[in-house]
């Protein structure tokens, strides 16, 4: 068994690593890495690796042999490393995840995911190619509970560019490489995790942090959010890459019904955490003109000076929430991956480790 996994030194896919590595898979891994040298490689990973609390007893399997020097933005860098025509699974974790206009977005996310499908599809051992899209590709135009659909929204149904380029890597790869063993796989929303909160990253949670502080949102108070921790992403992401005999080559990885949770009950429970009164009622449902006449008197507040940053930020994720979308994941539960915990179930968790870290700070992992 060769494993490849990209994306180890980022959130998602560092932890779909971290759990890898304590199940013993050390020596079976080829990673991926942006890097001058194998050396080099293998420091960034295990950072990442310390940032997920991994025992050096596991981290320390990894050596410079696991690493692969590349670039999805410059494919040339790994197309011909003969080990690509040894990986029998794949977990394609690797993407720009950032919700600012990247100048290279398609180039990494759609040019560079095709080039990895071309390298690995010479393997002759090759079982299967799990790609991480995600579900918010399903565009702006839907309602209500989404089922898994490979019919997407194009580019002007999308919120942002970065939810387009994940849409259009799935359609480019179920075209051109329709005899790839391929299994899509869409997270939700995907916020802390459940035993190291915000540690690894705090991609979205500064969102719940500044719309209490706000104290109003582009959603009301009963729409719904569909969040899932990043450990038990990594562990459905795992379920997908090696359960054999799967019925379906499409999954939401996500909250559901079962677990998807209200703005009021979320808020709620970010109120317990930190020890505040919850916003209840005086919670307000305002609109993106309000947004800009707030945010300026929330920066100060915060002590950050691009008050246009963090109204960009209010407008972008407030148009992902005001969709109230629940994903449907009764296919992933049907494989046996079981329910997902419920955010307000680890929000305690996230508060705690973010004692000492600025909304700033956290947005940096949203706004790269």
């Amino acid at each position: 068994m060769r494993i490849l996994v990209t994306g180890s030194t980022g959130f998602v896919g560092g932890a779909v690593v971290a759990q890898l590595l304590k199940d013993g898979f050390g020596p079976s891994l080829l990673l991926l890495v942006r890097a001058r040298s194998s050396s080099d490689g293998l420091a960034r990973v295990r950072a990442a690796m310390d940032r997920f609390r991994v025992a050096p007893v596991h981290r320390l399997t990894l050596t410079e042999t696991n690493i692969v020097c590349g670039d999805l933005a410059q494919p040339v860098t790994f197309v011909d490393d003969p080990r690509m025509r040894r990986v029998t699974h794949v977990i394609h974790a690797g993407a720009i995840a950032s919700f600012s206009a990247h100048p290279q977005l398609d180039t990494v996310n759609v040019t560079g995911t095709l080039a990895l499908a071309r390298a690995v599809a010479a393997s002759p051992v090759l079982e299967r190619f799990v790609h991480v899209g995600t579900a918010m590709a399903c565009g702006d135009a839907l309602s209500g509970l989404v089922k898994e659909s490979h019919e997407l929204a194009l580019a002007d149904h999308q919120v942002v560019a970065y939810t387009a380029s994940k849409a259009e890597a799935e359609r480019r790869l179920r075209s051109e490489w329709p005899a790839l063993p391929l299994v899509i796989a869409r997270p939700s929303i995907v916020v802390g995790h459940t035993r190291l909160g915000c540690e690894p990253s705090g991609s979205i949670f500064w969102m719940f942090r500044m719309v209490q502080l706000l104290g109003a949102f582009t959603c009301g108070l009963d729409d719904r959010l569909d969040v899932v921790p990043v450990d038990y992403c990594a562990d459905a992401l795992i379920d997908l890459a090696f359960l054999p005999g799967l019925r379906h080559d499409l999954y939401h990885v996500s909250a559901g019904e079962g677990s998807a949770r209200t703005i009021r009950e979320i808020e709620a429970a970010l109120a317990r955490a930190r020890g505040v009164a919850p916003l209840g009622e005086r919670f307000r449902h305002i609109g993106d003109a309000e947004i800009d006449r707030l945010t300026p008197a929330l920066a100060r507040q915060l002590g950050h000076g691009n008050s246009r940053l963090m109204a960009k930020a209010l407008h972008r994720y407030g148009a992902f929430a005001a969709l109230d979308y629940v994903f449907d994941n009764r296919r992933l539960l049907g494989e046996g991956t079981p329910p997902p915990p419920a955010v307000t179930d680890y929000l305690d968790v996230c508060v705690r480790s973010s004692e000492a870290t600025s909304v700033a700070e956290q947005m940096a992992w949203d706004f790269k």
